[in-house]
């Protein structure tokens, strides 16, 4: 078959996966402004406001980090707040940084007349930054989890992208790194699906991981999706 177009994931995606340490050092600064301990803090960040913060449940980072200090029995002042609201965005802004190859490949699909969409799973700070990254202006319909309420395998989040394109999702290819069940997600609207699987980049061990697994087809770069592209070929999971 021939694509109409071609829908991105972001982290580990289009972007690298971040590294742990980076992560882990974001949220000691973040406690650290608010005055809250590292342990609490991080277990209430990646535990208990995960799933709220990627639906949009938090209207900002600053909101997240005044419910992590009420919870263990903080006042944190409004310039306490702005500086924990600081470093994640500055840390958030570190890690949007562009494959190698990404901003080429997006250019090629643009080049080719198909239409680009994104769905990422990701909190407020994403399409804060969103309009200064060299994606905005490729990107034809950027889908944001926060934004919309909804996150991937939720299949509502697939027909959302392909809407905003104009084309159905068998029309569609669906390109991420396999967290979040995106891929089966994906797949199960009727959209062709290929999981990169990036030489070097461990994934994490988090629930939801189905690239160990991925019947369907892999690749290791970016730029190989265009060869998928132009042999147009049913790259669905055998």
């Amino acid at each position: 078959m021939l694509f109409q177009a071609v829908v991105f994931d972001l982290f580990g995606t289009l972007v690298p996966a971040f590294p742990s340490s980076l992560f882990e050092q974001s949220l000691g600064q973040m406690a650290d402004a608010v005055g809250v301990s590292h342990m609490h803090f991080s277990r209430m960040w990646i535990e208990e406001t995960w799933e709220a913060r990627a639906m949009g449940g938090f209207a900002s980072t600053e909101d997240t980090a005044r419910y992590i200090c009420n919870a263990v029995g903080v006042t944190p002042t409004k310039s306490q707040l702005a500086e924990a609201a600081l470093i994640r965005v500055e840390f958030t802004r570190k890690i949007l940084q562009p494959r190698p190859d990404a901003i080429s490949t997006l250019k090629h699909v643009k080049s080719a007349d198909l239409g680009l969409a994104l769905i990422s799973d990701c909190t407020p700070e994403v399409p804060q930054l969103w309009p200064e990254t060299p994606f905005a202006s490729l990107i034809d319909v950027p889908i944001f989890s926060c934004a919309v309420g909804m996150k991937k395998p939720d299949p509502r989040i697939y027909r959302l992208a392909c809407g905003g394109l104009g084309v159905a999702p068998h029309q569609c290819l669906y390109v991420g790194d396999g967290f979040s069940r995106e891929l089966t997600g994906a797949a199960n609207v009727g959209m062709h699906t290929v999981l990169i699987a990036s030489p070097g980049e461990v994934p994490a061990d988090a629930p939801g991981y189905e690239g160990d697994t991925w019947p369907g087809p892999r690749v290791e770069r970016l730029s190989e999706v265009m060869t998928l592209l132009r042999l147009g070929f049913d790259v669905s999971p055998s």
